[in-house]
Parts: structure tokens; C-alpha cells; sequence
């Protein structure tokens, strides 16, 4: 059975760095691509950052495009989720579950328990 541990969360003032962590088992890592979710207090889970399995392709939601960097390390079975200039919208729990492609629409196993991330001077 799939499980996901995200890690790397806090409370980071407007315009700071953070990176989040998803460490991954129980299933064959290289084979899937990774995608990072958030969910905002009083929000629907949306989806932030997805990489392919081998790295080459990274897609991002427009929100977060040029301050976001996703990346992996299929030897750790793991996924990163770099974040710059943050900003209070950015504020949620932020998930990684796997998916078949960074086009694909459903993730593919249950949750983790999320990382927090408040943005707030």
C-alpha cells in the first residue's frame, strides 16, 4: 500500500523560502509522475506542481509559475517542492500523491497527512 510522509511546513513571513519534502514507499516510484496539491482553510484540494518520471517535464498551476520549482530524486523516492516570494494565498496543507502522467487527472493512491503552510508577517 502506497504511503506518502510530506515534511518541511511552518509559518514563513511574505516573501521568504520554504521547501517541502515527500518521501514516498510502497510502490514503484520511478514508474509514476509526482504532483504536489494544497488545500486552502475553506477550499476545495487543488493541484500545484506535477513532474514526470524521469524530471524532464514539470508543469505548474499559473499561481505559483515562476516562484515554485518541483523536482525528485527517484534514488530517495522522493519529491521536492521548492517555494520562493511567498506570498498569504499560499498559506494550506500541501499533499504529493502519484499520478500516471502530468496530464493525468486522478491520483492514484490514498492521502498522506499533509505538511502546513502559513505565510503570515
Amino acid at each position: 500500500q502506497a504511503h506518502f510522509v510530506e515534511s518541511g511546513g511552518g509559518l514563513v513571513q511574505p516573501g521568504g523560502s520554504l521547501r517541502l519534502s515527500c518521501e514516498a514507499s510502497g510502490f514503484t516510484f520511478s514508474r509514476y509522475a509526482m504532483r504536489w496539491y494544497r488545500q486552502a482553510p475553506g477550499k476545495e484540494r487543488e493541484v500545484v506542481a506535477s513532474i514526470s518520471q524521469e524530471g524532464r517535464i514539470t508543469r505548474y498551476t499559473d499561481s505559483v509559475k515562476g516562484r515554485f520549482t518541483i523536482s525528485r530524486d527517484n534514488v530517495k523516492r522522493s519529491a521536492y517542492l521548492q517555494m520562493r516570494s511567498l506570498k498569504p494565498e499560499d498559506t494550506a496543507v500541501y499533499y504529493c500523491n502519484a499520478v500516471e502522467t502530468t496530464l493525468a487527472t486522478t491520483p492514484l493512491h490514498d492521502w498522506g497527512k499533509g505538511t502546513l503552510l502559513t505565510v503570515s508577517s
